[in-house]
């Protein structure tokens, strides 16, 4: 149990000089926050865990969720050995080291062998290759710490012999909960000392925190380190109640802010086709302040206007359309002020325009009949050009066609003619809805269709 000690002692850091969120790792189950989809009673992670059952696995999931923890957990009540490696400082010789032991230990103590990779979206074909048999054999029981997918960062073969776990970041309850139990902690928090936190310090650490219990815990550290004494203070809560002698703290307002500094996102891939796909739908909902917030995100997060502009051009035809022609408009102009005015003014016209398409009728019409028209033009089928609606410029002397008919010769500029190629002059691609505009649109086809049918 050495190797599994070290590794426990190595991730926890019980050490007074080790900062805080160490320190405050949980060590059992029962001390976890969060993951209640993962490791809520009846569960089958929680329930491998408490058999010692678990298989090869793959925690995915953003910074201070809890991925590392979770593995320091089962490392604590595992009767195996536990080995740890980081895919940035690890190489095939270190994996071929931690193989061997894992051959004699079960060879001589008849002991299975966990390996953690921390990173593990990090490693080449070829590390991840030197792994491959020893997972399919169960010579090991590997878990994968990652932020990034694994469907798309790591390789198929080492993917398809994992159970992938996905975490979520934590509520802001959450991150609240874990910041309270580390002020009443006497033995690795600040529980001996008598803190008192401003009304609403606590709650800002945690909503700026952004699920990262870890960023919490750093910025609930610096803000106690950095306190006054709270003897004084008459405002506030007790965060944490102890007898008059013990040391007094005080954590503001201010000091809560300064300490969490300017919230971070952190915008790999998934999640910015996750935010674009959330404006977009927010778009399509018509709900203005939910396509602003995820605007604003995406911007905040460092996207190019340019991207985002693209769908809102695409989305005032796709959903809009003409049930309110202005929409595209809308859209034409928010392109030419980007490239007019450039950021951050040109941010006010984007989101004219997204509030504008928001509150547009919306209506599918328009991507239904492209996407009708392009679906009978890929059957193959490709019948002539009527020899009336051809280029009259080339016609060889000797070809007689029928005459064209030319609209605005005739009452309301219009005049039944089939423009259609043979064998599809009865389909309809465009059926305006009666949003907006098109109900208009509608009323006009239908008078145009009754004078066509007119002797």
């Amino acid at each position: 149990m050495s190797g599994q000690a070290t590794f426990w002692s190595a991730t926890l850091g019980h050490a007074a000089q080790a900062p805080l969120a160490d320190r405050m790792r949980p060590r059992t189950l029962e001390e976890f926050i969060g993951q209640k989809h993962l490791l809520g009673e009846g569960r089958i992670l929680r329930r491998a865990i408490l058999a010692d059952r678990l298989q090869s696995s793959i925690f995915w999931g953003p910074p201070g969720c809890g991925k590392t923890t979770l593995a320091a957990i089962i490392a604590n009540r595992t009767g195996s050995a536990f080995e740890k490696l980081n895919a940035v400082t690890s190489g095939v010789a270190d994996v071929r080291k931690v193989l061997k032991e894992a051959d004699d230990r079960r060879i001589r103590y008849g002991r299975a062998t966990y390996l953690l990779l921390d990173e593990c979206h990090r490693w080449s074909k070829a590390q991840s290759d030197s792994i491959l048999p020893a997972i399919e054999s169960g010579l090991i029981r590997f878990i994968g710490s990652t932020t990034e997918n694994p469907m798309a960062s790591m390789t198929p073969a080492i993917v398809s012999r994992c159970r992938v776990f996905a975490f979520e970041p934590l509520a802001a309850d959450e991150v609240e909960q874990a910041l309270l139990l580390a002020l009443r902690d006497r033995e690795r928090g600040y529980g001996a000392y008598d803190v008192r936190c401003e009304d609403g310090a606590l709650r800002l650490i945690a909503q700026v925190a952004g699920g990262d219990v870890r960023t919490a815990l750093a910025a609930l550290e610096l803000a106690f380190l950095t306190g006054g004494d709270g003897a004084a203070e008459e405002d506030g809560n007790v965060c944490s109640v102890e007898p008059p002698a013990s040391p007094a703290r005080a954590i503001s307002l201010q000091a809560a802010r300064e300490s969490v500094q300017k919230p971070t996102l952190s915008l790999d891939e998934d999640l910015y086709y996750d935010m674009l796909s959330a404006f977009i739908k927010s778009m399509r909902g018509s709900d203005a302040n939910a396509a602003l917030l995820w605007f604003a995100r995406l911007l905040y997060a460092g996207v190019d206007p340019k991207l985002i502009l693209r769908r809102v051009v695409v989305h005032a035809s796709e959903d809009v359309g003409l049930a309110d022609p202005i929409a595209m408009l809308q859209a034409h102009a928010a392109v030419k002020a980007l490239e007019f005015v450039g950021m951050p003014e040109a941010r006010i016209p984007i989101a004219q325009a997204i509030i504008a398409i928001c509150q547009a009728e919306k209506s599918n019409s328009v991507v239904n009949a492209i996407a009708a028209a392009c679906a009978d033009a890929e059957k193959g089928d490709f019948t002539p050009v009527p020899s009336y609606l051809r280029e009259k410029s080339y016609k060889l002397p000797h070809q007689v066609t029928p005459d064209y008919r030319y609209p605005h010769d005739y009452p309301g500029h219009y005049v039944k003619q089939t423009y259609m190629p043979p064998g599809y002059e009865n389909r309809v691609y465009y059926e305006p809805s009666d949003q907006g505009h098109e109900a208009r649109l509608k009323q006009r086809m239908e008078r145009r269709r009754d004078a066509a049918s007119l002797p």
